[in-house]
């Protein structure tokens, strides 16, 4: 079969990839992530506004199901997914993100704490107050549409925002190689910093501070680094330290509450977080001066509650809490967003604005909405003063116009009559009424108007009404005019709609403005005995002495190990493959003797196969001697002061190939030097070897040791330990053994069979 190369498109891969990634990237970048610094709105954002508009969901008008707004805004304008937009929904409906709410909603749309929204069906919403300052000029034509994802629709390219809503709301995105992330002010001193804009077109970022001092967040707070707000704005982008406000209040049986009242902006969505982070390093001993936490926030406000020990230093532990916990963050400062192109192609680049130029685009931006609508305005009144001034002049011959209307034959013939003069075929009483018909001249809309006035505008009340009507009209129109020939007088309305604004809109500022540098933490620790108890699975848990001490034995038979240590020291683990690692006794989680606990190899750098054979504090380990006893026949004693170390995992012994540690043996210096112990030796065969612990000799960790046993090729140690020359028996993987039937012979020597009891 041969084929038809016609059809067949030669391209370069890599430039086809490139052009195609080009392509997605600055869609992403300006039809989905990145708002416009005009109305301050993403895409998804502008469309379900304008959706809720079209079906009529004013502030005045009942709640709709957010089902139906979703499906709305999807089938018509954003065909991206039902969850991204009841998401963005969902955000414009929160007052702890918003200085400004867009959207009113009915129901469960999630809290501070981090609660998500109930589904769309079960929640409804209508447009806000503030929404309508961007929407209710619509039909005024201010702004440019286009066709929508499949050309059924038409959708606005950008609402007609007459309300600095980009600076009051902020937003944040991430689009491809890029974000923004713009922090939201106080409605009232962006008004301000607006209206002293137009006043002082060459006005500088640094008195532009002075009405705009400092992002205003939602959820107060208190930025620590004031005096960086200048060159945050004079570029663009910058850090925000921000830090909880919080109070000192007289708590129960003497002790003191930090009482935090307001959180940083950057965990509004997340406030449980943070109470279970204080909660956690509360549990965990890592401030141990905090008694107790709890969260006693409701509609009212933010209310946690740090509940601190007796005769603790406050201060002390609000520097340590600043450090360790979200009590206080950073918030980066982005202003990215879209610049539109000079034409009407809806087409823009993204910028970095600092913060005069975003004042300066949302500035220019009003100079045409107020343009474009005063010019409405004045057709509009243009076109309603000649409808007024043709019935004022029909009203003046109206009996010469029923005479025209009672002598034609048609509206036609009548209309044209009153437009042109035309009198042919109509019937007139007189010769002078039909010369005064041909002199009428009425315009085509004030025929119009005429033909359709009802008797009733003939009464004397509603003729005065029009004469009234007339001069406000031209009052209006000589207003308009003035409006638009003059760009003071544009300004003068502009501000003064905006002062409107402020009244309805601004509140007082929340977040609190000051240089301030958290203090260093003392960290007071109260030393302490500890318990760490791992069971035959790995589990570890750090308990306290007076928690273990009340467990019964039931509970402490079932850890295959229990060491005794300070919570200030440090825990070592030798494993079977030669490695020790050790664990700040601190890191481990400190819980109740019956809770699972932590498992010991996410602690450490142990993989699931090694196995614990020692776990020893270092403060017992370096004054102690330790036997090392290989798979292969090998002993040898290590001093525990060769393991003084900084380093997280060390070698503890050299192993030849195929070899590993069978045993562990912790020994005291004096038990070594007397010999008072005896080291039994047992082979996967049977065969055992007993010989006094002082014959083993001293290494040094790197080295392998010596033979402490003859073995045949295929036997193996399985079983090495230290006891008491008297001891009787010994247990091994469940048997017990006869201590005393092992004959001391040297450690060259081959092991005889060992007595099973």
């Amino acid at each position: 079969m041969s084929r038809n190369t016609d059809n067949i498109i030669q391209l370069d891969f890599s430039e086809e990839m490139k052009n195609s990634y080009r392509d997605y990237a600055m869609s992403v970048i300006v039809d989905r992530a990145l708002p416009d610094v005009r109305d301050g709105l993403k895409p998804v954002q502008r469309r379900i506004l304008y959706a809720m508009k079209e079906l009529g969901l004013s502030p005045d008008k009942p709640h709709r199901k957010s089902a139906r707004i979703v499906g709305d805004t999807m089938g018509k304008y954003h065909p991206h997914g039902d969850s991204s937009i009841y998401d963005a929904l969902v955000h414009m409906t929160e007052n702890y993100s918003l200085n400004a709410p867009l959207v009113d909603g009915h129901g469960n749309f999630g809290s501070m704490d981090g609660d998500g929204a109930a589904a769309m069906r079960y929640t409804e919403a209508r447009l806000s107050p503030a929404a309508m300052t961007m929407l209710e000029n619509l039909e005024k034509g201010l702004v440019p549409f286009a066709p929508n994802f499949d050309d059924s629709e038409k959708e606005p390219r950008v609402l007609p925002a007459m309300m600095p809503n980009l600076l009051i709301n902020g937003t944040t995105g991430i689009a491809v190689g890029m974000a923004t992330n713009i922090p939201p002010h106080n409605p009232g001193e962006v008004i301000d910093a607006v209206i002293a804009y137009m006043d002082r077109p060459g006005i500088s970022v640094d008195k532009l501070m002075d009405y705009v001092p400092a992002p205003d967040f939602p959820t107060g707070g208190i930025i620590v680094n004031a005096s960086e707000m200048r060159e945050i704005y004079e570029r663009g982008e910058g850090r925000i330290r921000l830090r909880a406000r919080t109070e000192v209040e007289k708590g129960d049986n003497g002790r003191k509450n930090i009482v935090i009242t307001e959180i940083p902006y950057t965990i509004s969505g997340n406030k449980a977080k943070l109470v279970e982070n204080l909660a956690s390093l509360s549990r965990e001993k890592v401030f141990d001066e905090i008694y107790d936490v709890r969260d006693e926030s409701s509609k009212e406000g933010v209310r946690i509650v740090i509940e601190v020990k007796k005769d603790r230093d406050i201060e002390n532990l609000l520097n340590g809490l600043y450090k360790k916990t979200q009590m206080e963050d950073t918030y980066s400062v982005n202003l990215l967003a879209i610049k539109p192109s000079s034409d009407e192609s809806g087409s823009g680049q993204p910028k970095v604005f600092n913060l005069k130029s975003m004042i300066e685009e949302f500035v220019l931006f009003q100079e045409d909405l107020y343009t474009r609508e005063h010019q409405f305005l004045l057709e509009k009144a243009k076109k309603r003063l000649e409808i007024v001034e043709g019935l004022m002049k029909a009203t003046d011959v109206i009996d010469l116009i029923i005479e025209i209307l009672r002598g034609s034959s048609s509206v036609k013939q009548a209309k044209g009559c009153l437009i042109e003069g035309i009198t042919d075929g109509i019937k007139f009483k007189s010769p002078e009424s039909e010369r005064q018909a041909k002199k009428l001249l009425f315009t085509e809309n004030q025929a119009d108007a005429i033909l359709a006035m009802p008797l009733s505008k003939l009464i004397g009340l509603e003729i005065l009404k029009l004469h009234e009507e007339n001069d406000e009209l031209l009052a209006s129109i000589a207003g308009y005019e003035k409006v638009l020939s003059d760009v003071r007088e544009l300004y003068k309305v502009i501000k003064a709609r905006l002062r409107e604004y402020k009244k309805k809109f601004a509140t007082a500022r929340r977040t609190m403005l000051t240089d301030a540098t958290a203090g260093a933490y003392v960290e007071k620790v109260v030393v302490e005995d500890i318990y760490i108890c791992i069971d035959r699975f790995g589990y570890t848990r750090a308990v306290d002495a007076a928690a273990f001490a009340r467990a019964g034995e039931d509970v402490k038979k079932d850890f295959s190990c229990t060491v005794k240590v300070k919570n200030t020291d440090k825990l070592c683990i030798f494993t079977n493959t030669g490695s020790m690692h050790q664990v700040r006794v601190d890191k481990i989680p400190r819980c109740r003797i019956k809770d699972k606990g932590t498992l010991i190899h996410s602690l450490c750098k142990m993989d699931n196969q090694d196995e614990g054979l020692l776990y020893v504090g270092f403060e017992d380990l370096f004054e102690s001697m330790l036997m090392f006893t290989t798979k292969s026949g090998y002993i040898k004693l290590v001093s525990g002061a060769e393991f003084d170390t900084a380093r997280l995992q060390v070698a503890a012994t050299k192993l030849d190939a195929g070899d590993e540690l069978i045993d562990v043996s912790m020994l005291t210096a004096s038990e070594v030097l007397a010999g008072t112990k005896k080291v039994i030796l047992l082979t996967d065969r049977g065969l055992s070897l007993g010989f006094p612990v002082g014959e083993v000799s001293e290494f040094k960790k790197t080295s392998r040791g010596v033979r402490a046993i003859s073995l045949d090729k295929d036997d193996f140690l399985v079983f090495a330990t230290a006891v008491e020359p008297s001891a009787e028996t010994f247990v091994f993987n469940g048997r017990t053994l006869n201590a005393r039937r092992v004959r001391n012979r040297k450690r060259a020597a081959r092991g005889q069979k060992a007595s099973l009891e």
